[in-house]
């Protein structure tokens, strides 16, 4: 049983607890009933009060006897004896059912309204009779005086079937286009209908004809309301002899007064969902309405919330039981909810033990648990080798896994993990002894990666803390602790190569900082090693110690900069004598190719030279390009490298460039030779 509690009113839930699967056998439900206690005392009100799939409606006859429920799939009808607390019956019917109403004060007249236009007849033996009406209807009621069954829907006409004479009557001529509810007000026998233009329409059923109009949809807008279109009509319900509870397809609830054109009072859901019930509470003036996701209680007077229940699948009925605190709810789910409110009433006499229970129950909600099966994946099978029961009678297949009795589960582990408990028991004296470390004091722990990087943040962080705590500022977080820098500590890829150029070069000081560092290192791995203990080193040093370091560090800077470029260069000539000597080693072989039949012979420069490059790696075509003068690769100051390409030229390129080379060497030696003849020319016009 399950409680909730809303504006202190307290609801139990009877239908939610622990429940059996529905695939296990009953004996061995009774097995496990006699087995475990929390089963045994699970409240049961009614056996089997579900439905195969869906409940679609559910009612309760005028003697409080018996709770009828239609439903799918397959169509049918179930009814349930209150005073045996378990199924009378079950029919099953040709099509889904619409709506059903009980005539008589037991189960012997139902009327049921189907899919298929049908119109069907049971009395308590069975089926009676069936006939069909000219459209699809949505609703109906029966108008007691004069027996007349009034069926409204995909049509501008009201139906009517007189039960006493057999026969169809003159239907009632509307000026709405369709219907989708109606009713018959209980004291002066007044009929409603509700249309899909958001009007509702009364007619006096004596005289057959309309004696008022209400416009629903125009009332129902608020200043508060946000609706989406018309709403229509989509619930109905009379209260006493002037009070009419209407609600729309937007959400809303309206309650008038039937001397009146105007509202009482407005009340929205905020959900946007049609209302599916409205059932009225006379000793507290409430108000029920349901539209598919909640059950809201509220004061018919003042509008005010009194609580309000929202059950796990959508709701299609709500049936308040006479008299009582108790009701039921017909849901888009196989178990039909039970809930019952002390607040509203007593429980019924059937179930009067209620009383007592509710008492005694704890306020925490139980989930459905099966304590004997172990849910497991099938990457668990294959884990535990037991991929190979699969379609076997030891798995039942529930969603993406599978149910297994809970002692194979544990036989399959131990077999899978001999020495899970051995394991288990190391970790538990492993922790243990971290428990008993803790009390001395610890050392400073190291990554496996980047030890000098991480000291280096330790010691900053810690010359931080200090500053911090003179200025009274709050500490910044640390690099070491957090997730985003992670893995430049686990991953050996992110280990610093301090032997790189660039390293060397953007650091000119780092071999004085790491041979301090490297010290330090090297102390903590002993004192690791050995499992002693270590006192806390001095923070500060003295400040002589410190000046003479920074006017070292600031006189050896250039020199050490200068020291450094002079070793690369040293390396560079190194690692090119040692190319030029592996160049003049190699000895080039000859090599033969075969040719295929039916191909022709190709030069070796084409596509056979160019498929061999692009097999090669771009490291090796970098190399190939430099050796033949294509590729120039050289250092920069400040570390990086800086790499100039010379794009080959084709054939047809050459010879164009060359042709436009001797076409400019041509047109010199004519400018050569014109200006000689000219000087020529004017030497001889001199000596004349």
């Amino acid at each position: 049983m399950q409680v909730s509690s809303l504006n202190e009113v307290k609801i139990y839930s009877l239908s939610a607890g622990r429940s059996l699967p529905e695939w296990l056998s009953d004996r061995k439900k009774r097995a496990l009933q006699k087995k475990d206690v929390d089963i045994r005392r699970r409240i049961e009100l009614i056996q089997d009060f579900e439905m195969p799939t869906v409940s679609t409606k559910i009612k309760v006859s005028r003697d409080g006897q018996y709770i009828m429920a239609v439903g799918t799939y397959k169509p049918r009808v179930r009814c349930f004896d209150t005073y045996q607390l378990s199924q009378k019956f079950e029919r099953c019917l040709d099509s889904e059912v619409v709506t059903f109403e009980i005539l008589s004060d037991d189960y012997s007249k139902i009327v049921f309204l189907q899919c298929g236009r049908f119109v069907e007849f049971h009395s308590q033996h069975g089926h009676y009779y069936r006939t069909r009406i000219p459209k699809f209807g949505r609703d109906f009621s029966y108008h007691y005086p004069s027996c007349d069954l009034y069926f409204v829907g995909a049509s501008s006409e009201v139906y009517r079937l007189n039960l006493e004479q057999g026969r169809f009557l003159n239907s009632l001529q509307t000026e709405a286009s369709e219907s989708n509810v109606c009713a018959i007000n209980p004291v002066h026998f007044l009929f409603a209908m509700g249309t899909t233009e958001g009007k509702v329409e009364c007619w006096d059923p004596r005289t057959r004809n309309r004696v008022g109009l209400l416009d629903c949809a125009l009332s129902s807008v608020t200043a508060d309301t946000e609706i989406e279109g018309l709403p229509s009509i989509s619930a109905l319900k009379f209260d006493g002899a002037l009070n009419m509870a209407v609600g729309t397809s937007t959400g809303q609830v309206l309650l008038y007064d039937l001397r009146s054109s105007n509202p009482l009072i407005v009340k929205d859901h905020h959900y946007g969902l049609p209302i599916k019930s409205i059932q009225f509470h006379h000793q507290l003036d409430l108000i029920i309405s349901a539209d598919s996701r909640i059950i809201k209680m509220w004061n018919k007077d003042t509008g005010k919330i009194f609580t309000s229940m929202e059950p796990e699948h959508d709701i299609n009925d709500v049936c308040l039981y006479p008299n009582s605190g108790m009701l039921m709810t017909a849901n888009e789910a196989p178990k039909m909810n039970i809930y019952y409110i002390p607040v509203l009433g007593p429980a019924p006499k059937w179930c009067s033990f209620l009383d007592n229970l509710t008492e005694e129950l704890e306020e925490n909600p139980e989930s459905t648990v099966y304590d004997d099966y172990k849910f497991v994946t099938r990457k668990d099978l294959e884990n535990l080798g037991l991929a190979h029961l699969i379609g076997s009678s030891l798995l039942r297949a529930y969603m993406h896994g599978f149910f297994m009795d809970i002692r194979l589960y544990h036989k399959a582990k131990m077999m899978a993990n001999p020495f899970a408990y051995e394991e288990y028991r190391r970790e538990k004296i492993r922790q243990k002894i971290e428990e008993t470390r803790a009390q001395r004091v610890q050392l400073k722990k190291l990554p496996k990666v980047n030890k000098e990087l991480a000291l280096k943040l330790i010691e900053e962080e810690g010359e931080e803390q200090q500053i911090s705590r003179k200025r009274k500022q709050k500490n910044l977080p640390s690099l070491l602790k957090d997730d985003r820098f992670k893995v430049m500590f686990e991953n050996p890829d992110f280990q610093v190569d301090e032997q790189s150029e660039e390293f060397r070069l953007l650091n000119p000081l780092v071999s004085k900082i790491s041979e301090k560092r490297k010290r330090k290192l090297k102390l903590l791995e002993e004192l690791e090693a050995q499992g002693q203990e270590e006192e806390e080193e001095p923070e500060g040093k003295a400040s002589d110690a410190e000046s003479s370091e920074s006017s070292d560090d600031e006189k050896g800077w250039v020199e050490e900069v200068r020291k450094q470029r002079k070793l690369l260069r040293q390396e560079e000539k190194l690692k090119r004598q040692e190319r030029s000597k592996e160049d003049q080693q190699t000895l080039l072989k000859p090599q033969f190719f075969e040719i295929k039949e039916g191909e022709e012979f190709r030069s070796f420069k084409d596509s056979a030279k160019k498929q061999k490059l692009m097999k090669k790696t771009l490291e090796d075509r970098l190399k190939l390009e430099e050796k033949l003068g294509t590729l120039n690769v050289s250092d920069t100051t400040v570390g990086s490298k800086q790499a100039t390409f010379k794009l080959k030229k084709s054939e047809q390129q050459r010879k164009q460039q060359e042709a436009e080379k001797r076409h400019r060497q041509e047109r010199k030696a004519l400018r050569r030779s014109a200006s000689h003849l000219k000087s020529r020319r004017g030497r001889g016009r001199l000596f004349h």
